[in-house]
């Protein structure tokens, strides 16, 4: 390759989501339904957490993590991606999508390590309820926070480094709806094969060890809920826990497609596919799995709603 071809200055194209399908507005427009409904979604449910008192626990502090990540990974693709399409414009500064790849890593790492952290704080509360109020403590909880972003932001900040220092040979077409390491390495002139190992090593640590780590904390959940004698208790245990599972598996199941297996054997149309999964059908999703199975949750709704009489009594 020749180095004089390489441009390390200029502005990326992005085609846009689906560019070849003929009624692309109307997916276009889903897609803006389903980003106001996850919007709105997670910020009722991040009021509903800092309002109600009975909702002050482990769990649903994670839980409100879980939802900030969520706002910000679907406002980081789709508002950008609003904008090209109604203006008619398809470029992005190489600021702009650097920022977009470090903040989509961020996010995407936190998440990663948010859910296994509520797998270990249901695995505490079902299997180890006693001591369940001294291990996670309000400190806990706030480590476990921040190790979860200071984790997304470390994984990021390397991705982020590599993949803006990519020499780009000719074409600067992104065939993403949205700045994806991937994608830009596929216009890339540079053999990023030892990438791909790196990336795939990554990838075991922030997806196939928490989905490890998850599997074995729900094994052991639904070992203890067998054994118990209630059944209101055994039906509340798995209801919760059900929900997660849920979660769990809409965002790593997707991750490990894109990020576990070779980049060659996907077609832009697939990665556009599972990233619409991954960043903006899972945000919409979680706060509905969360809410909706969820008696606490629907309770404090209720409340707030002048539906249920405020009670000095807790349940």
């Amino acid at each position: 390759m020749k180095e004089a071809n390489e441009t390390l200055a200029t502005d990326f194209i992005l085609l846009g989501l689906f560019p070849n399908l003929r009624f692309v507005s109307i997916l276009i427009y889903a897609i803006i339904l389903i980003y106001l409904t996850a919007v709105t979604g997670n910020f009722a449910l991040l009021l509903l957490i800092a309002m109600d008192l009975r909702l002050h626990t482990p769990m649903y502090f994670l839980l409100s993590q879980l939802s900030l990540v969520d706002l910000a990974l679907i406002s980081s693709t789709v508002p950008k991606m609003m904008i090209n399409f109604f203006s008619g414009r398809k470029t992005i500064t190489r600021l702009a999508c650097g920022t977009q790849i470090f903040f989509f890593f961020t996010l995407g790492g936190a998440e990663c390590i948010l859910l296994t952290l509520m797998a270990y704080d249901r695995y505490v509360a079902v299997c180890n309820p006693l001591s369940y109020v001294v291990i996670m403590n309000h400190e806990v909880c706030l480590q476990m926070a921040v190790v979860s972003w200071i984790g997304g932001i470390l994984a990021s900040t390397a991705h982020t480094i590599y993949t803006m220092n990519l020499p780009i040979c000719g074409s600067r077409e992104i065939h993403h709806f949205f700045c994806e390491m991937p994608a830009i390495m596929k216009i890339s002139c540079k053999d990023t094969s030892t990438y791909e190992l790196v990336v795939f090593v990554m990838g075991i640590s922030f997806i196939i060890i928490p989905f490890g780590l998850i599997t074995a904390s729900y094994i052991f959940i639904f070992l203890t809920v067998l054994r118990m004698k209630s059944p209101q208790g055994r039906k509340k245990a798995l209801a919760t826990c059900s929900s997660h599972l849920m979660v769990v598996s809409f965002y790593l199941g997707p991750c490990v497609y894109l990020y576990m297996t070779p980049g060659s054997s996907h077609s832009p149309e697939q990665e556009q596919a599972v990233s619409v999964f991954c960043t903006v059908l899972t945000p919409m999703l979680n706060p509905l799995i969360y809410s909706l199975r969820n008696k606490d949750v629907v309770g404090a709704l209720q409340k707030v709603l002048g539906k249920h009489p405020v009670s000095k009594q807790n349940t």
